[in-house]
């Protein structure tokens, strides 16, 4: 008998009116995360995480009060600790921690760049899980791990690499 897939439990909360424009959100972040974690090599099954949507003036509150940057961003990754020791039967879900998404830089962002809207809230989603799970992108080495793996994810989920035009721009 095979064992089945899980993949992290995921809770999208829309806390900015401007996303009421973009009813698939939810369901394009689902498909994401599910492929980000069916790809890594990270137990991630029984785990959850939540997904705020929200827009600049919110990011730039969570950036000035966590990072001390006082200006919006396009995603924001908080991983929550996590417990020392093994887990138990019955214990409850591991919380992966959450990732915030501005919608005001999102949408700015794939204009400028001629992305689809959708393809680049996938890759944002998938970039924040990664981050939950360990990647970085603190030096060069690190950025093309984490950038290769992104690439590779969105690949299966038929969006180019959002990278590809970087060449091109330096």
């Amino acid at each position: 008998m095979m064992s089945q897939l899980t993949f992290p439990m995921t809770e999208v909360l829309v806390v900015a009116e401007c996303w009421r424009n973009e009813p698939d959100a939810e369901a394009v972040i689902q498909r994401a995360i599910a492929a980000a974690a069916g790809s890594v090599d990270a137990d991630v099954g029984e785990a959850e995480l939540a997904v705020m949507l929200t827009d600049d003036p919110g990011i730039r509150t969570l950036n000035g009060n966590w990072r001390g940057i006082d200006k919006p961003t396009n995603v924001l990754s908080f991983p929550a600790l996590q417990p020392e020791g093994a887990r138990k039967p019955g214990d409850a879900p591991r919380m992966l921690g959450d990732i915030a998404i501005a919608y005001d830089t999102l949408k700015r962002e794939a204009d400028e760049e001629g992305k689809p809207f959708a393809h680049h809230l996938s890759h944002l989603a998938v970039h924040g899980f990664l981050h939950l799970i360990g990647y970085d992108h603190e030096n060069d080495a690190d950025a093309e791990e984490m950038e290769s793996l992104e690439t590779e994810i969105l690949e299966q989920l038929g969006i180019p690499d959002p990278y590809a035009d970087r060449e091109r721009m330096n």
